[in-house]
Protein backbone atom coordinates (compact mmCIF):
# COMPACT_ATOMS: atom_id res chain seq x y z
CA UNK A 1 0.00 0.00 0.00
CA UNK A 2 1.27 3.10 -0.83
CA UNK A 3 1.42 6.37 1.57
CA UNK A 4 -1.60 8.44 1.51
CA UNK A 5 -0.45 12.45 0.68
CA UNK A 6 -2.62 14.48 2.31
CA UNK A 7 -4.53 17.17 0.14
CA UNK A 8 -3.07 20.82 0.27
CA UNK A 9 -6.29 22.40 -0.09
CA UNK A 10 -8.10 20.16 2.73
CA UNK A 11 -4.98 20.53 5.41
CA UNK A 12 -5.18 24.46 4.38
CA UNK A 13 -9.04 24.66 5.30
CA UNK A 14 -8.73 22.43 8.20
CA UNK A 15 -5.72 25.24 9.32
CA UNK A 16 -8.14 27.45 8.99
CA UNK A 17 -11.01 26.26 10.66
CA UNK A 18 -8.48 25.79 14.05
CA UNK A 19 -7.88 29.41 13.53
CA UNK A 20 -11.40 30.33 13.43
CA UNK A 21 -11.52 27.91 16.66
CA UNK A 22 -8.85 30.14 18.87
CA UNK A 23 -10.03 33.37 17.53
CA UNK A 24 -13.20 32.10 19.43
CA UNK A 25 -11.83 31.31 22.19
CA UNK A 26 -9.71 34.08 23.47
CA UNK A 27 -13.76 35.57 22.34
CA UNK A 28 -15.15 33.75 25.09
CA UNK A 29 -12.05 34.15 27.69
CA UNK A 30 -13.57 37.76 28.35
CA UNK A 31 -16.30 38.30 30.81
CA UNK A 32 -17.35 41.16 33.46
CA UNK A 33 -14.78 39.90 36.07
CA UNK A 34 -12.29 39.77 33.37
CA UNK A 35 -12.57 43.09 31.34
CA UNK A 36 -8.75 43.16 30.21
CA UNK A 37 -6.69 40.71 29.62
CA UNK A 38 -3.14 40.55 28.34
CA UNK A 39 -1.47 38.26 25.86
CA UNK A 40 0.70 35.93 28.68
CA UNK A 41 -2.66 35.32 30.67
CA UNK A 42 -4.71 34.62 27.39
CA UNK A 43 -1.96 31.91 26.16
CA UNK A 44 -1.62 30.79 29.89
CA UNK A 45 -5.87 30.37 29.85
CA UNK A 46 -6.20 28.72 26.62
CA UNK A 47 -3.08 26.48 26.75
CA UNK A 48 -2.11 27.90 23.25
CA UNK A 49 2.06 29.67 22.25
CA UNK A 50 1.56 33.64 22.64
CA UNK A 51 3.07 33.97 19.21
CA UNK A 52 -0.27 32.14 18.09
CA UNK A 53 -2.12 34.76 20.74
CA UNK A 54 -0.82 37.95 19.30
CA UNK A 55 -1.31 37.09 15.61
CA UNK A 56 -5.29 36.12 16.30
CA UNK A 57 -5.31 39.12 18.67
CA UNK A 58 -3.58 41.35 16.02
CA UNK A 59 -6.51 40.14 13.35
CA UNK A 60 -9.43 40.21 15.93
CA UNK A 61 -8.18 43.94 16.30
CA UNK A 62 -8.30 44.43 12.62
CA UNK A 63 -11.75 43.19 12.75
CA UNK A 64 -12.75 45.78 15.77
CA UNK A 65 -13.77 42.72 17.78
CA UNK A 66 -10.70 43.23 20.38
CA UNK A 67 -9.16 46.56 21.25
CA UNK A 68 -6.56 47.12 23.21
CA UNK A 69 -6.62 49.75 26.02
CA UNK A 70 -3.52 52.06 25.69
CA UNK A 71 -2.89 52.99 29.79
CA UNK A 72 -2.10 48.72 30.58
CA UNK A 73 -1.65 47.66 27.42
CA UNK A 74 -4.01 45.03 28.20
CA UNK A 75 -7.14 43.54 25.65
CA UNK A 76 -10.91 44.38 25.91
CA UNK A 77 -13.67 43.87 23.98
CA UNK A 78 -13.97 45.69 20.31
CA UNK A 79 -17.11 47.75 19.58
CA UNK A 80 -17.74 45.42 16.39
CA UNK A 81 -19.03 43.13 18.79
CA UNK A 82 -21.42 45.40 20.25
CA UNK A 83 -22.65 46.02 16.39
CA UNK A 84 -23.33 42.18 15.86
CA UNK A 85 -25.17 42.21 19.55
CA UNK A 86 -27.12 44.85 18.22
CA UNK A 87 -28.07 43.24 15.36
CA UNK A 88 -29.16 39.94 17.73
CA UNK A 89 -30.87 42.57 19.85
CA UNK A 90 -32.51 44.08 16.87
CA UNK A 91 -33.82 40.57 16.05
CA UNK A 92 -35.11 40.08 19.80
CA UNK A 93 -36.90 43.42 19.59
CA UNK A 94 -38.33 42.81 16.42
CA UNK A 95 -40.38 39.10 18.08
CA UNK A 96 -41.33 40.88 21.59
CA UNK A 97 -42.87 43.83 19.62
CA UNK A 98 -44.86 41.67 17.34
CA UNK A 99 -46.27 38.38 19.51
CA UNK A 100 -49.37 40.56 20.80
CA UNK A 101 -49.99 41.45 16.89
CA UNK A 102 -49.51 38.14 15.27
CA UNK A 103 -51.54 36.38 17.97
CA UNK A 104 -54.25 38.80 16.76
CA UNK A 105 -53.86 38.40 13.27
CA UNK A 106 -53.98 34.14 13.83
CA UNK A 107 -57.29 35.19 15.72
CA UNK A 108 -58.86 37.09 12.72
CA UNK A 109 -57.60 35.12 10.03
CA UNK A 110 -57.72 31.55 11.79
CA UNK A 111 -54.53 30.59 9.33
CA UNK A 112 -51.01 30.28 10.65
CA UNK A 113 -49.07 32.81 10.93
CA UNK A 114 -45.34 33.58 10.33
CA UNK A 115 -42.50 35.95 11.25
CA UNK A 116 -39.30 35.90 9.11
CA UNK A 117 -35.82 37.87 8.60
CA UNK A 118 -33.01 37.83 6.86
CA UNK A 119 -30.42 35.57 7.42
CA UNK A 120 -27.75 35.34 5.00
CA UNK A 121 -28.85 33.94 1.45
CA UNK A 122 -31.76 32.63 3.10
CA UNK A 123 -34.84 33.91 5.44
CA UNK A 124 -35.16 32.63 8.76
CA UNK A 125 -39.01 32.25 10.73
CA UNK A 126 -38.14 33.58 14.32
CA UNK A 127 -41.66 33.23 15.43
CA UNK A 128 -44.58 30.77 14.30
CA UNK A 129 -48.17 30.75 15.60
CA UNK A 130 -49.89 27.68 14.04
CA UNK A 131 -53.58 27.96 13.12
CA UNK A 132 -56.05 26.37 15.37
CA UNK A 133 -57.76 24.38 12.50
CA UNK A 134 -57.69 20.75 11.44
CA UNK A 135 -56.22 20.76 8.25
CA UNK A 136 -53.23 23.52 8.71
CA UNK A 137 -49.51 24.36 7.58
CA UNK A 138 -46.96 23.70 10.72
CA UNK A 139 -43.94 25.48 10.60
CA UNK A 140 -41.00 25.39 12.86
CA UNK A 141 -39.40 28.40 14.43
CA UNK A 142 -35.46 28.62 13.54
CA UNK A 143 -36.51 26.75 9.71
CA UNK A 144 -34.41 28.88 7.36
CA UNK A 145 -35.75 29.11 3.16
CA UNK A 146 -35.00 30.26 0.08
CA UNK A 147 -35.95 34.27 -1.07
CA UNK A 148 -37.20 33.63 -4.44
CA UNK A 149 -39.74 30.73 -3.51
CA UNK A 150 -41.45 32.04 -0.47
CA UNK A 151 -44.12 34.89 -0.27
CA UNK A 152 -42.06 35.80 3.46
CA UNK A 153 -38.82 36.11 1.35
CA UNK A 154 -39.90 38.34 -1.18
CA UNK A 155 -41.63 40.57 0.60
CA UNK A 156 -38.33 41.48 2.21
CA UNK A 157 -35.95 41.22 -0.91
CA UNK A 158 -38.05 43.83 -2.80
CA UNK A 159 -37.32 46.14 -0.47
CA UNK A 160 -33.95 45.29 -0.01
CA UNK A 161 -30.85 47.74 -1.71
CA UNK A 162 -30.80 46.60 -5.52
CA UNK A 163 -27.33 44.67 -4.76
CA UNK A 164 -28.78 42.66 -2.15
CA UNK A 165 -31.23 41.59 -4.46
CA UNK A 166 -28.79 41.23 -7.33
CA UNK A 167 -27.26 37.99 -5.16
CA UNK A 168 -30.53 36.66 -5.43
CA UNK A 169 -31.39 36.82 -9.01
CA UNK A 170 -28.02 35.94 -10.05
CA UNK A 171 -27.56 32.98 -8.32
CA UNK A 172 -29.10 29.46 -9.25
CA UNK A 173 -32.97 29.52 -7.94
CA UNK A 174 -33.55 25.99 -7.55
CA UNK A 175 -37.48 24.63 -8.11
CA UNK A 176 -38.75 23.39 -4.59
CA UNK A 177 -41.96 22.80 -7.01
CA UNK A 178 -43.08 22.53 -10.48
CA UNK A 179 -44.69 26.17 -9.93
CA UNK A 180 -40.75 27.71 -8.49
CA UNK A 181 -40.32 31.21 -10.44
CA UNK A 182 -36.78 29.98 -11.43
CA UNK A 183 -36.19 32.29 -14.46
CA UNK A 184 -34.00 35.27 -13.13
CA UNK A 185 -36.10 37.87 -15.66
CA UNK A 186 -39.58 36.55 -14.44
CA UNK A 187 -38.67 36.75 -10.66
CA UNK A 188 -37.42 40.19 -11.11
CA UNK A 189 -40.63 41.03 -12.37
CA UNK A 190 -42.38 39.93 -9.54
CA UNK A 191 -40.37 41.48 -6.81
CA UNK A 192 -41.46 44.90 -8.78
CA UNK A 193 -44.97 43.82 -8.17
CA UNK A 194 -44.51 43.41 -4.77
CA UNK A 195 -43.21 46.77 -4.70
CA UNK A 196 -46.54 48.31 -6.31
CA UNK A 197 -48.60 46.17 -4.23
CA UNK A 198 -46.83 46.25 -1.38
CA UNK A 199 -47.61 41.95 -0.58
CA UNK A 200 -46.19 39.32 -1.98
CA UNK A 201 -48.02 36.22 -3.05
CA UNK A 202 -47.04 32.48 -2.68
CA UNK A 203 -49.04 30.40 -5.01
CA UNK A 204 -47.15 26.53 -3.80
CA UNK A 205 -43.98 27.25 -5.25
CA UNK A 206 -42.61 26.54 -1.72
CA UNK A 207 -44.66 23.47 -0.63
CA UNK A 208 -47.66 21.87 -3.28
CA UNK A 209 -50.65 22.74 -1.43
CA UNK A 210 -49.90 25.92 0.67
CA UNK A 211 -50.26 29.23 -0.37
CA UNK A 212 -48.89 32.49 1.65
CA UNK A 213 -49.24 35.99 1.71
CA UNK A 214 -46.10 38.16 3.00
CA UNK A 215 -45.80 42.08 3.99
CA UNK A 216 -42.73 43.71 4.85
CA UNK A 217 -41.89 45.57 8.34
CA UNK A 218 -40.49 48.54 8.42
CA UNK A 219 -37.90 49.55 11.44
CA UNK A 220 -37.24 53.05 12.87
CA UNK A 221 -33.94 53.75 10.14
CA UNK A 222 -36.84 53.20 7.38
CA UNK A 223 -35.13 49.76 6.37
CA UNK A 224 -37.05 46.26 6.38
CA UNK A 225 -35.87 44.22 8.44
CA UNK A 226 -38.31 41.00 8.23
CA UNK A 227 -42.02 40.45 7.17
CA UNK A 228 -45.25 38.94 8.81
CA UNK A 229 -46.97 36.48 6.52
CA UNK A 230 -50.07 34.32 6.66
CA UNK A 231 -50.13 30.98 5.30
CA UNK A 232 -52.60 28.23 4.68
CA UNK A 233 -53.87 24.95 2.72
CA UNK A 234 -55.01 25.61 -0.80
CA UNK A 235 -58.64 23.75 0.27
CA UNK A 236 -59.14 27.06 2.13
CA UNK A 237 -57.15 29.64 0.71
CA UNK A 238 -57.58 30.13 -3.11
CA UNK A 239 -55.81 33.17 -4.72
CA UNK A 240 -58.93 35.40 -4.39
CA UNK A 241 -59.33 34.41 -0.68
CA UNK A 242 -55.62 35.07 -0.51
CA UNK A 243 -56.09 38.43 -1.62
CA UNK A 244 -58.69 38.80 0.61
CA UNK A 245 -56.47 38.70 3.53
CA UNK A 246 -54.22 41.68 2.19
CA UNK A 247 -56.13 44.37 4.66
CA UNK A 248 -55.98 42.60 7.89
CA UNK A 249 -51.99 41.13 7.03
CA UNK A 250 -50.67 45.18 6.12
CA UNK A 251 -52.59 46.68 8.76
CA UNK A 252 -50.48 44.10 11.36
CA UNK A 253 -47.55 44.90 9.14
CA UNK A 254 -47.79 48.63 9.87
CA UNK A 255 -48.68 48.07 13.60
CA UNK A 256 -45.18 45.84 14.59
CA UNK A 257 -43.37 48.65 12.17
CA UNK A 258 -44.48 51.67 13.80
CA UNK A 259 -43.89 49.93 17.29
CA UNK A 260 -40.29 49.35 16.21
CA UNK A 261 -40.17 53.27 15.58
CA UNK A 262 -41.08 53.34 11.94
CA UNK A 263 -42.74 56.45 10.93
CA UNK A 264 -42.95 57.23 6.93
CA UNK A 265 -44.38 55.78 4.21
CA UNK A 266 -45.62 51.99 3.21
CA UNK A 267 -44.98 50.27 0.35
CA UNK A 268 -48.68 50.55 -1.08
CA UNK A 269 -51.93 52.66 -0.67
CA UNK A 270 -54.13 49.78 1.46
CA UNK A 271 -52.91 51.35 4.56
Amino acid sequence: MGTEIPDVDEEGQKARLSSVSMAIRILKAFSGDDAEIGISELAKRLGIAKSTVHRLVVTLMAEDFLDKNPETGRYRLGLGLFGLGSLVRHRMDLSTEARTLLADLRQETGETVLLAVPAGREIMYIRTLASRQAVRISTEMGMRVPYHCTAAGRAILAFQPENHAATVTTAPMPARTPKTVTDPDRFRKLLANVRRQGYAIEDEESELGMRAIAAPIYDAQSEVVGSVAIAGPVQRLSLRNLNGLAEPLLSTARAISVRLGYGGPFGSDEF
